[in-house]
């Protein structure tokens, strides 16, 4: 046997928080040692932080992760252990994602990512170059701080190997897995047996599938062992990196690390037997075919380690197989965003968070969200990490011993809620506020803003001498949204006041971050107001299906605890901003997906031909002629021209949205994900002349078919 103990990690790293991700940094390089690992891989850009963007363009951030690096070099930690850490490296003037490989205190090797990610939430190409030069080396000339810790004036840079004294060690950065042909391919051909990779890789639902099957694959093709690291927590950004750290042999899981998790450093260990690699790719004569006839060998760095453990060292053992695991999409939706929301909030400064609570689905998935937040942060203190401890005494500026016992009372400290009714809401949706509220242990308060709404009404009247009315008073239709909006809009600026103020109306000190309560399909139709409640400082639904928040809320009835969900979510969506036309019943007639004029399940549909299918107006007419044939031609072509009418319209709304949490790949959000124009030529003048004219031949195709039918039966 040749027993290789090898370790890989989740970070929780903040972008330019160059003194927390040094620590972070070293704490898991320590932990690996501790755990009698030989080799610890990083994920990408760690030193720095993923999500620098453009400060990657900054000369500061090279300086200070040479810094880092420095001072992990200066002291013990790279003492019989090889490391691969992530960090910016700019060489001949030219900016490069790199893995740094370094062992006893020297650099062996400073390997350039390939192939970046260039596409969604990535722009890779805008801050770095791709390495093109294929599998060579150069020297690169390292700065004067690391000259004297090292003595090394120069060190290798380029894409190559590892050879210890006993395996070698290649890598595949993060995006390059995904490519149709990977390195992990031409590594393992050319002998690597571990392959480390370094990932900045964030959450969105139902992806941990694939990118699991894509390293499960990769081994069991090509055999050896292979070592995912991955950021884990938000960064500064949208985006929450969701962690697990793997280890794969063979086409065999070895150990996962979480997926969502307030620890700041997660290390996985596993122990690997070489000999079961050299026999799986042996054993494979179409494998060894390819690899003998390889004409070219990727070039090799000494590395003067042996990383398996001597044949006396009998106490180790090598790591059984563990079962894949996968979180389901609900359990993805309780704990991703609650975990986005934890490190924003703690790094923020603020107190806790304000949601204005109407009652709806919406608003109700935001503190179901803080509720799940609240009962995960607990868990992991009843469990005993004095880490997470820490941190919620951090929040409330109180002692780690006074934090909150339970986690109702921890939601009590952290969410403010309140309903802002006016005479247009209903009865239900205000009990239902409360309910939901109590159940998750929120600060609650009920208000009626009908005073805001009347003064600015006032105001308007003694500013034009007009005096609008809603449409079924007799009112225009500008009328009466003006009129919906004002309501709308003055909830906002109330939520604003109260965030600023509730601490102290409770006799704390702090702020509250004002959570946005838009989902990714209102969003995507524009079915809101400009700097209402879809207005705030983070939004952990923006980019959530409505269908999807449904699901989620059933689920949380059942397995959080909050019952009351299941009246909320079985309860026709209304923004109830007009009128209460059956005073008797205190019911709305007014419903969003009448207002939309199409439901949430069709706007799914629309927005993922949109975004992830690419689709125009004219290439989504056709998709949907044959999808949706049973409603005839004409009425798809009226829903596609509708949708596409309206997300025209209203996408101008996108460029002041909230930022979300990134949770689905046809999110509509202008700033950093759907990079598209905002002011459109609405009526989409020659693509709707075309669906028109796709109509008549489809009408005409329908027609003559039943003359023909009509004649084949007259006949018989």
């Amino acid at each position: 046997m040749a027993l290789c103990t090898v370790a890989t990690c989740n970070l929780n790293q903040w972008a330019l928080d160059f003194d927390g991700n040094l620590a972070r940094t070293e704490e898991s390089i320590r932990v690996a040692k501790e755990k009698g690992a030989r080799f610890r891989a990083g994920p990408e850009l760690e030193l720095s932080g993923y999500g620098c963007e453009d400060h990657f363009l900054e000369v500061d951030t090279y300086v200070h992760c040479w810094e880092s690096l420095g001072k992990i070099l200066s002291g013990d930690a790279t003492d019989g252990i090889l490391c691969k850490i992530g960090m910016p490296v700019m060489h001949k003037t030219v900016r490069y994602n790199c893995s740094v490989y370094c062992l006893d205190r020297k650099i062996l090797l400073l390997r350039p990512k390939m192939f970046l990610a260039q596409d969604g939430n990535y722009r890779e190409s805008r801050y770095f170059a791709p390495w093109q030069k294929g599998a060579m080396l150069e020297e690169c000339i390292l700065p004067d701080e690391i000259r004297h810790l090292t003595g090394q004036n120069v060190c290798p840079f380029g894409y190559a190997a590892l050879d210890c004294l006993d395996t070698c060690v290649g890598e595949e950065a993060c995006e390059e897995l995904w490519t149709p042909n990977s390195p992990h391919i031409m590594l393992a051909l050319d002998g690597v047996e571990i392959i480390a990779n370094g990932s900045g890789s964030h959450h969105q639902l139902r992806k941990l599938q694939t990118r699991l099957d894509l390293i499960i694959s990769a081994t069991t093709k090509s055999g050896g062992v292979y070592l995912y690291a991955n950021q884990q927590g938000c960064d500064g950004s949208r985006l929450y990196f969701d962690g697990s750290a793997l280890i794969a042999a063979n086409g065999t899981l070895l150990s996962q690390g979480s997926q969502f998790s307030p620890n700041d450093v997660e290390v996985v260990c596993a122990t690997v037997d070489l000999e079961e690699v050299r026999s799986y790719r042996g054993s494979v004569m179409s494998r060894s075919n390819q690899a003998s006839s390889l004409k070219e060998a990727l070039p090799r760095v000494k590395a003067s380690i042996q990383l398996c453990h001597g044949s006396m060292e009998l106490s180790v053992k090598p790591t059984a197989g563990c079962p894949v695991y996968v979180e389901p999409p609900m359990e993805e939706i309780a704990k991703g965003p609650a975990m986005w929301m934890w490190d924003y909030l703690r790094r923020s400064g603020a107190r806790g968070f304000f949601v204005a609570l109407s009652g709806g689905a919406d608003s109700g998935s935001v503190v179901t969200i803080v509720g799940s937040m609240c009962q995960t942060l607990l868990k992991h203190v009843d469990s005993g990490d004095f880490r997470v401890r820490e941190q919620i005494a951090s929040v409330l500026k109180c002692k780690p011993e006074e934090i909150p016992k339970t986690h109702k009372e921890l939601a009590n400290e952290i969410l403010h809620t309140t309903y802002m009714g006016t005479v247009n809401s209903s009865t239900s949706t205000r009990k239902l506020a409360k309910d939901i509220a109590s159940e998750i242990g929120a600060y609650h308060l009920d208000a009626t803003i009908d005073p805001i709404v009347k003064a600015l009404e006032t105001v308007f009247t003694a500013l034009t001498g007009k005096s609008p009315k809603f449409g079924s008073k007799g009112g225009s239709p500008p009328e009466d949204l003006a009129l919906q909006n004002i309501q709308a809009r003055s909830r906002m600026v109330l939520a604003y006041m109260l965030a600023s103020l509730l601490p102290w109306v409770r006799g704390k000190n702090g702020w509250l971050l004002v959570v946005a309560t838009g989902n990714v399909d209102e969003g995507l139709r524009g079915y809101l107001t400009k700097y209402d409640c879809s207005s705030g400082d983070l939004n952990p639904i923006g980019s959530i299906s409505k269908v999807d928040l449904k699901c989620f809320l059933y689920w949380a009835a059942d397995n959080l605890g909050y019952p009351s969900l299941r009246q909320i979510v079985e309860a026709p969506p209304t923004a109830e901003l007009r009128p209460i036309e059956d005073s008797a019943s205190g019911l709305h007639t007014q419903t969003d997906e009448a207002d939309m004029g199409m439901s949430y399940e069709e706007l799914g549909v629309f927005g993922r031909l949109r975004k992830i299918s690419r689709h125009g107006p004219v290439s989504m007419f056709r998709s949907l002629a044959h999808e949706w044939a049973h409603l005839g031609a004409a009425e798809v072509a009226r829903k596609v021209k509708h949708f596409f009418r309206m997300y025209a319209i209203n996408r101008h709304k996108m460029t002041t949205i909230t930022p979300a949490y990134h949770a689905e790949n046809y999110s509509p959000d202008d700033n950093r994900f759907d990079h598209r124009q905002f002011l459109y030529p609405f009526n989409f003048p020659r693509q709707f002349a075309q669906i028109d004219r796709l109509v008549g031949l489809i009408e005409a195709k329908e027609a003559a078919k039943k003359i023909r039918s009509l004649s084949q039966t007259n006949a018989n």
